[in-house]
């Protein structure tokens, strides 16, 4: 059996993923890319993890730790890992699949608001208003994860390990507005191409611009307003630049962990089970931790408990929608028909199959 970095210099990646791929491989140093055909089976395994966002809750109070320590001591010092964020390194969060499919990245994290261009059916379980809450959002990943998992791997030969959740994706605008019929002719800046088509039939310009750079464009006047994690936006510093922010959650921010194929596969049975129990309960605490800051930082950005400081000027914070019928008319309407004009026939029967039996929304063709 190739090994996985074997895998990455013979199979001939489209050029436009060659400089991508070279960079990273440099970048990174992944001195065991792609496992031997088999490991003996009380050798130690050393891990290299591509986990999250580096300047978040998730990453650095509960990613980086279980890497770096506890899966050691669940492997009773079997396995070891480094990790780094997503967002270091010289990766393109767009290319993530493409690497991890070539043995680049053995194990890494890919956000599906980056990789929507290239699959946008993975991105059916976090579409713009269809997760009100963190109860439905668990509901959706549910009944889509197997789907999903399949996907992965007869596509792009991918072991799914995980789905993880960000906070709320929430709007925050520099100037007072009353929900989102109030947005048009404002600048959004977005992060994905369902945000944004969302965005634009409210009216409002969307403009796509990394997370680095949301706290700048409302400063200087480049973006109105801004779609982002409700305690990321605190953390970054949005209530000096903004006034006022949504209750509603427009989507939360999705990522997918798993593993190349053949480098899960040529681990021994057991490891490939204590990894994946540990992951299990990995991603059971993100998804607390999802839940716990969302409402966190609604309160920091209105002011109503501190957090790191109170804000030099605390927030309004925007009610969210009055009822559901208002949200379930958006899905009908916008976002469902242009998601399957953007992905398909596979989409309508991926969403027939699996999401329209919860969410009780026929998908309408434009």
């Amino acid at each position: 059996m190739a090994r996985a970095c074997d895998i990455a210099i013979t199979s001939r990646p489209h050029r436009r993923l060659q400089p991508v791929i070279a960079a990273a491989a440099a970048i990174l140093v992944f001195a065991d890319c792609g496992a031997p055909a088999r490991v003996r089976a009380e050798e130690p395994i050393k891990l290299q993890i591509i986990g999250g966002l580096a300047s978040i809750t998730q990453y650095t109070k509960i990613e980086q730790p279980f890497w770096l320590s506890e899966i050691n001591t669940l492997s009773k010092g079997r396995i070891s890992a480094t990790i780094r964020p997503l967002d270091t390194g010289g990766l393109r969060n767009q290319e993530m699949l493409q690497l991890m499919r070539l043995g680049v990245v053995s194990f890494g994290t890919a956000q599906l608001s980056a990789i929507a261009g290239e699959e946008p059916e993975f991105s059916a379980v976090d579409l713009p208003v269809l997760n009100p809450d963190v109860a439905t959002l668990r509901r959706t990943v549910s009944a889509f994860r197997t789907h999903l998992r399949e996907v992965m791997r007869e596509r792009y030969d991918i072991e799914l390990l995980g789905i993880y959740a960000l906070p709320a994706q929430v709007l925050f605008c520099a100037k007072p507005f009353k929900g989102l019929d109030d947005l048009a002719g404002r600048k959004i800046r977005t992060s994905s191409v369902a945000q944004s088509e969302l965005m634009a039939a409210m009216g409002a310009v969307p403009i796509i611009l990394p997370f680095a750079e949301i706290a700048a464009s409302l400063r200087g006047g480049v973006a109105d307003c801004a779609i982002t994690g409700t305690l990321s936006g605190y953390e970054i510093g949005l209530p000096r630049v903004a006034v006022a922010v949504h209750a509603f959650a427009l989507n939360w921010g999705i990522s997918i962990f798993g593993a190349n194929g053949t480098y899960w596969d040529a681990l021994p049975a057991d490891v490939r089970s204590i990894i994946r129990q540990g992951v299990s309960g990995l991603e059971e605490r993100i998804w607390s931790q999802t839940e716990a800051d969302t409402l966190r930082g609604l309160a920091c950005n209105a002011g109503t408990e501190t957090c790191s400081g109170k804000p030099e000027r605390p927030m309004t914070v925007v009610p969210a929608l009055p009822a559901d019928a208002a949200r379930r008319r958006l899905l009908a309407e916008v976002v469902l028909p242009r998601w399957i004009e953007r992905c398909g026939q596979d989409c309508v029967s991926a969403w027939n199959t699996y999401l329209k039996p919860l969410h009780a929304i026929e998908p309408r063709t434009r």
